[in-house]
C-alpha cells in the first residue's frame, strides 16, 4: 500500500460516522469484469472494490499459471480424477448432501476422497442422478494438511488476510477450502462466516452466482422471520409466506467460467450453483476494511445466544460466561478469542513499524499488499474497533486478568502508534 491509498482509505472510514461500511453501497446493475492483470494494481482493487465493498470478477488470465489449473484438469477441461486419486485419494473429506435440508444448510458426512470420486463417476454415468442423492465435497482444508505450493498462488489483491494470518500463527486451523462436485451441486443462500470477505476460483467448470447487497436479505425473510434456503424457489413469490418480498430487488447474477475469480464482499448474501462438474478453491478473509462488520456480527451473535437462554439468566451461575461458551460453540469465536485475534494482528503490525522497515525490507515487500503504510492503516482500524470492544458491557464481564497485554494497555499502544504514524 502506498501513502496515497492509505490516506484515501482513512478518509473513507471517517465518512461513515458510526455506520457500518457494508451497509453503505451504491445500487448496481452489473458486476465488473477485470480483464488484464498487468493493468490492475493492488491500489485499484483496494479503492475500487475492497473499500466500497463491491463484488467483481477477475478473468482467467489472473490464474493461468496455477498448478491446479494444469494438474487437476484434463485437456478437455474436466476434473482430472486420476491425478486427484493418485495424490489425495486416501484423504478423508467432508461431503454435503444437497438434496437434504437441515435447517438452512445440508447434512455432512466424511469419506475418503477416492470414495467420493467413485460416487461422482457413477453419478455422471447415471445421467447426473443417484439413489445416494446429490453429494457435494465442501470445506476441504487441503492447505491445512498439504502444502499449497504448486496448487495456487495467493493473488496480491487478497494478501491482507488477517483471518488466516491469525490461524496460521496458532497452527491449528485455517479458512482456505477446496470445493468440488458434479453439475447440480449447490450452496444454499447465506452470508459468509464472521461477515468475512471471500474469493473463489473455478479450477474447472462453471458456477452461477446470485448476489444480494447487504440489507436486501431482510426483505426475503418469511412470515416467521427466517431467511430463505433457496432464493430460486417459487415459494419466494408467495406473499403470504414472504410478505416483504416486493421490497427486494432482483439479485445480481454472475456466471463464473473456468479459471475466473470472484470477489465476494462482506455481508453480501449469495447462493451458488455448479452448472458443470466443477472444482473451486475458496478463501474467507478479514482485514481492516471489514473488521467493524465482523465485530458487529459477533455482537449480534451474542445477543441471539442471550435471547435463547434468557429464562435462565437469574438462576444460572455465571450466565454471561455460559453465553460466551455457547457462542464459541455455535460461531467458532467469542469475545475473548476476538480480543486475542486483534492482539496478534496488532502486535505484528506494531513490530513491523517499530523496525522501521521500508516496503522493500518487509517480507514479500509491496507484492504482499503490506509494508509500513498498510501496517499503519491496519493499526488505525484495530484501534477503532478495540475502542468499541473494551467499553462493551459483555466484554467487561470477560475475565481479562491473565491477558497480556491487558486490553486497555494494547489500546493505548495502538493510539500512540496511530499518532506517531500520522506523518509516515
Amino acid at each position: 500500500m502506498d501513502r496515497e491509498t492509505r490516506v484515501f482509505a482513512e478518509s473513507h472510514f471517517r465518512g461513515f460516522e458510526g455506520r457500518l461500511p457494508s451497509r453503505v453501497c451504491p445500487k448496481l446493475d452489473r458486476v465488473d469484469f477485470i480483464e488484464k492483470p498487468d493493468s490492475f494494481s493492488y491500489a485499484d482493487f483496494f479503492k475500487g472494490y475492497l473499500l466500497p465493498n463491491l463484488p467483481c470478477v477477475f478473468s482467467s488470465a489472473f490464474t493461468e499459471d496455477w498448478g491446479s489449473r494444469r494438474l487437476w484438469v484434463t485437456p478437455s477441461g474436466k476434473p482430472n480424477f486420476d491425478y486427484l486419486l493418485q495424490n489425495y485419494g486416501d484423504v478423508v473429506v467432508p461431503v454435503a448432501n444437497c438434496g437434504v435440508q437441515e435447517y438452512n444448510s445440508n447434512p455432512k458426512e466424511h469419506m475418503p476422497l477416492r470414495d467420493y470420486i467413485s460416487y461422482w463417476k457413477e453419478y455422471i454415468q447415471g445421467n447426473y442422478s443417484s439413489s445416494r442423492g446429490c453429494l457435494y465435497l465442501k470445506d476441504w482444508h487441503l492447505c491445512r494438511d498439504f502444502s499449497a505450493e504448486g496448487v495456487f498462488t495467493l493473488p496480491i489483491y487478497f494478501s491482507s488476510d488477517w483471518l488466516n494470518e491469525y490461524w496460521d500463527a496458532l497452527d491449528v486451523d485455517d479458512y482456505r477450502f477446496v470445493y468440488m462436485g458434479p453439475a447440480g451441486t449447490w450452496s444454499p443462500f447465506h452470508a459468509d462466516i464472521f461477515r468475512s470477505f471471500s474469493w473463489s476460483v473455478n479450477i474447472c467448470g462453471r458456477k452461477k452466482w446470485f448476489f444480494f447487497p447487504p440489507g436486501q436479505e431482510e426483505a426475503l425473510r418469511d412470515c416467521h422471520g427466517g431467511l430463505p434456503y433457496d432464493v430460486t424457489s417459487p415459494t419466494l413469490l408467495d406473499s403470504r409466506l414472504h410478505p416483504m418480498r416486493d421490497r427486494c430487488g432482483p439479485p445480481l447474477e454472475v456466471t463464473q467460467e473456468a479459471g475466473e475469480m470472484v470477489f465476494v464482499p462482506s455481508g453480501w448474501h449469495h447462493q451458488v450453483h455448479n452448472l458443470e462438474d466443477t472444482i473451486s478453491i475458496n478463501h474467507n478473509w478479514v482485514n481492516g476494511c471489514n473488521l467493524a462488520n465482523m465485530w458487529h456480527f459477533l455482537q449480534q451473535e451474542l445477543s441471539a445466544v442471550q435471547q435463547e437462554v434468557i429464562e435462565w439468566r437469574d438462576t444460572m451461575p455465571d450466565w454471561h460466561h455460559h453465553c460466551q461458551v455457547i457462542m464459541k460453540s455455535c460461531s467458532g469465536i467469542n469475545f475473548e478469542e476476538f480480543y486475542h485475534f486483534l492482539k496478534i494482528i496488532a502486535e505484528r503490525r506494531l513490530l513491523l513499524l517499530a523496525k522501521g522497515m521500508s516496503p522493500g525490507q518487509v517480507e514479500g515487500g509491496e507484492d504482499t499488499g503490506l509494508g509500513p503504510q498498510q501496517a499503519a492503516f491496519d493499526i488505525g482500524r484495530i484501534a477503532e474497533v478495540l475502542e468499541s470492544v473494551v467499553v462493551h458491557p459483555d466484554f467487561q464481564r470477560v475475565d481479562t486478568s491473565t491477558f497480556s497485554p491487558r486490553p486497555e494497555v494494547l489500546l493505548r499502544q495502538l493510539e500512540e502508534a496511530v499518532a506517531a504514524t500520522t506523518c509516515l
